[in-house]
């Protein structure tokens, strides 16, 4: 039988400046959609993987370019309309100094509404896996409630889940997110995090960010780096994948570590680079790849992502370079979100 997956979560409008340059300086926007649990999707079915997108939208202009960006990227899409809230907005700024700067307008959203009955009966149970994210336990106690839902829907029925932390510390503060989180890395297959999430998750503390490279370059970065893995892996049903930007990625599979260099691009938009770095890995696993195959994969799709902007789209091989964009691969690990 052919896999299935079933993501659950927010996708909002995006607006994203239409060149480099703070939202006072702009005269433009480009009007896109995006959302982590929503891009993962696209990913996966750009990879051969069938996917369901579940969420909530407004009826509203915004949510029917939602609906209709996700379903035309070939994503089966169960989005419940919601006449008494809006859709969700997001706003992306490229600045000049190479850091992306996000900023949402959500609170009391339609998709932050999203219910345990807004996902079918029988969806989660015919899948071969769920994913899910940190934000939507950010959202609402509502929308929390329907991630919990959906993992005992997935228990019951012995479906594997996968978790991308995706911390957003603009919604939620840290000692919560991280009783929220590994609670769900728990019950997760997988967990996927950036260091600052494992070490969030984990209880470390921070390293000292006097050098952004410090870690890696100093005695003991990479052994950080593994146990962060280890530690994550732990947690969850035995692997774990640690995304590190420009450093690449580590991941702990029953007990074995793998690491992959990230690959070198010229960085346009950071934004959206870990959420295809995840569909890549779990359609390569879904698959029958091994660890390693899986990395390579996902390092490949999250650098190329990085290459445009907006959250999922793919490069135009006859567009122009943009002008005043960074080409240090190393900007894509700075998001201010």
């Amino acid at each position: 039988m052919t896999a299935r997956v079933v993501t659950v979560g927010e996708t909002m409008l995006l607006l994203g400046g239409a060149s480099v340059g703070s939202v006072c300086d702009l005269e433009a926007v480009r009007l896109d959609t995006g959302g982590a649990e929503s891009n993962v999707a696209i990913g996966l079915v750009r990879a051969g993987v069938p996917t369901t997108w579940v969420g909530r939208v407004g009826t509203d202009p915004a949510g029917e370019r939602v609906v209709a960006d996700v379903r035309g990227a070939g994503v089966d899409v169960v989005a419940v309309p919601d006449a008494e809230r809006s859709t969700g907005i997001m706003v992306k700024e490229r600045l000049a100094d190479g850091r992306t700067r996000v900023s949402y307008h959500r609170r009391g959203s339609a998709g932050s509404a999203i219910a345990p009955d807004d996902v079918p009966a029988g969806l989660v149970e015919q899948a071969s896996l769920v994913h899910l994210t940190g934000i939507t336990l950010a959202l609402s106690d509502r929308a929390r409630s329907t991630v919990d839902a959906v993992l005992d829907r997935a228990a019951a029925a012995d479906v594997p889940v996968s978790f991308d932390v995706n911390h957003r510390p603009k919604l939620i503060d840290a000692d919560t997110a991280r009783q929220r989180y590994r609670a769900v890395a728990e019950r997760a297959s997988v967990v996927f995090a950036s260091d600052d999430e494992a070490r969030l998750l984990l209880g470390i503390d921070e390293p000292s960010r006097t050098d952004d490279d410090a870690r890696d370059r100093g005695p003991g970065g990479h052994a950080d780096e593994e146990s962060l893995a280890h530690g994550l892996a732990a947690l969850a049903a035995g692997t774990a994948v640690v995304k590190l930007g420009s450093r690449g990625a580590v991941a702990s599979v029953d007990g074995v570590l793998h690491r992959r260099a990230a690959t070198p691009v010229r960085v346009v938009d950071p934004v959206g680079a870990g959420d295809a770095f995840v569909a890549a890995w779990l359609a390569a696993v879904l698959g029958g790849a091994g660890p390693v195959e899986a990395l390579e994969r996902a390092a490949d799709a999250g650098a190329l992502a990085c290459t445009v902007p907006g959250d999922w789209r793919l490069p135009d091989p006859d567009a122009a370079p943009e002008v005043g964009v960074a080409i240090d691969h190393t900007v894509h690990d700075r998001v201010d979100r």
